[in-house]
């Protein structure tokens, strides 16, 4: 049921060693995406076990790991600032609800639709966010200023040197063996080396300490108890909450759909959409009832388990599990590693997620790709995921449309007193303009023909442009004929014929298997 290996090749083991790898990233990311939003460490952390245990068992992609994320965290601020944190967990159960029904209507193939220089610029952009989220790690609180100050230069060439370090182990390990993840060995040599030499490493401490402002801060607590957002069951806690779980919900599918397309890639296997929407969706609604921020795909902790060999179901119901652990009984021992290994693994999810191809693309795919891919990318790290990929998808459509209405040309052929218009293209809102301007209904004879055999009208921009140019011919006194129409485009005159005033040849051989328009 769990599919819990997914090729020969995969072993339990490998699974497992990632999980644990994964799930030592995991504490510090939940940490500080929970103080984003403004909610206590247990109530990211809480997310991450629980959204990273549903979706690894129930959801789409295998391998893909899940928890609490900035993307979502930065939108629950406000929620949480306004109305409190109950409001924010009945905002996750109804995020939750709207991503199965996304699920269950399917909607999640509309994520075909996202072109590849959106995709680039996704990826290259979230590498810069991660690559920038992990410089606050080399700052601390001041206490006299009260503000963020860079490390003091010894400290800063120690971290430095130690990250330098996890990095090379990383790199170089699975040139010598491969019997356990580079990642994790690269922790344990740095936890070793920190506690053997008495250095003085910042650690996960220090940084729950910085984000809290409370010294005795820890990530220690229980199991997640089941309960029911303290709200009102009312239409005003509908119209509140509703706004941001509809943001949350499509914030959450858009990250972790890319995400599963990108492993897709990377593994050469194929996740099912619509499931991970079901998945997400019930991990959502879970969550909120057990006191979690909720969460979605992380492609970070994503291709840490990648990189590390874990490509089934058991790495991410792992990595949950040993998150569970950390949190019930070693977390005194999860709050001694130096933050130096765990930049070191991410600044290598860094360098394996940016598409370092891109810049060899520079002047080999049109300019306009390029263009989309940059505007992703920057829209990525100063704004948010979900507007940047929203307005990536908008610019290519965009481009495509200009392209396409330049493909519209018009023959016209006049014989035996008819003057006969053959249109080769789509006719739609961007080609309509040059439609327009091909015909002459002052100088055209009396009887005139368009014979769209080698054109479609595709919208509803289409069917006014023929519209317009019937009028014009009626008010001269002639006739307008069209001719070897789809029957789709048949209907639609059908259905109009009492504003487009227009006499139909239909051509009854013709067909076209394509979908009704709407």
């Amino acid at each position: 049921m769990f599919q819990l290996l997914i090729s020969r090749s995969q072993s339990l083991k490998s699974d497992v060693l990632s999980g644990l790898t994964v799930a030592l990233a995991l504490v510090p990311e939940a940490v500080a995406f929970a103080f984003v939003a403004g909610v206590e460490p247990l109530v990211g952390l809480y997310a991450a076990f629980m959204v990273g245990l549903i979706t690894a068992a129930i959801g789409g992609r295998p391998g893909m790991i899940s928890g609490a994320t900035g993307a979502l965290a930065v939108v629950m601020v406000s929620l949480v600032a306004i109305h409190g944190v109950e409001y924010l967990f009945a905002t996750v159960v109804l995020m939750g609800i709207l991503q199965i029904l996304a699920g269950v209507f399917k909607l999640g193939k509309f994520i075909r639709l996202v072109p590849h220089p959106v995709m680039l610029g996704f990826v290259n952009g979230l590498a810069i966010v991660i690559f920038m989220a992990q410089l606050q790690q080399f700052q601390f609180l001041d206490s006299a200023t009260g503000l963020l100050a860079w490390l003091p230069t010894n400290q800063m060439a120690l971290m430095l040197g130690m990250v330098a370090l996890t990095m090379a182990i990383i790199h170089f390990l699975p040139m010598i063996t491969k019997a356990i993840p580079s990642s994790l060995a690269a922790i344990i040599t740095i936890v070793a080396i920190s506690v053997g030499l008495d250095m003085d490493l910042r650690t996960v401490q220090d940084v729950l300490k910085d984000m809290s402002g409370d010294p005795l801060a820890t990530i220690a607590g229980g199991l997640p108890q089941f309960h029911i957002p303290m709200v009102e069951l009312n239409l005003d806690t509908l119209k509140i909450i509703f706004p941001y779980a509809l943001i949350l919900a499509a914030i959450g599918l858009i990250e972790s759909l890319l995400t599963l397309t990108l492993i897709d890639e990377i593994t050469e296997t194929r996740g099912r959409g619509n499931k991970e929407c079901i998945g997400q969706g019930v991990a959502n609604v879970a969550t909120g009832f057990f006191g979690g921020m909720g969460g979605c795909a992380m492609i970070g902790q994503s291709m840490i388990n990648i990189n590390s060999g874990g490509r089934g179901r058991a790495s991410g119901i792992s990595a949950a599990l040993f998150l569970l652990a950390f949190i019930l009984f070693g977390s005194s021992l999860i709050e001694m590693i130096p933050v130096a290994a765990l930049v070191g693994v991410m600044f290598m999810v860094v360098l394996g997620t940016f598409e370092w191809a891109s810049f060899r693309l520079l002047g080999r795919i049109p300019l306009s790709d390029t263009l989309v891919g940059i505007t992703v990318a920057v829209v990525t790290v100063l704004s948010d995921l979900a507007i940047a990929v929203i307005v990536g998808v908008i610019m290519s459509t965009l481009v495509f449309a200009w392209k396409h209405a330049k493909h519209m040309h018009i023959a016209v052929e006049e014989k035996d007193g008819v003057k006969t218009y053959k249109p080769t293209g789509p006719l739609f809102f961007a080609s309509i303009h040059n439609f327009r301007e091909q015909f002459d209904p002052s100088n055209d004879p009396q009887e005139v023909v368009i014979d769209f055999a080698n054109s479609r009208v595709s919208d509803h921009s289409g069917i006014e442009a023929i519209d317009a140019l019937a009028e014009r011919y009626l008010k001269l006194g002639k006739n307008l004929h069209l001719k070897h129409l789809s029957p789709e485009c048949r209907g639609l005159l059908d259905n109009a014929k009492d504003l487009i005033e227009v006499n139909v040849i239909e051509d009854p051989k013709y067909a076209v298997a394509d979908d009704k328009l709407s």
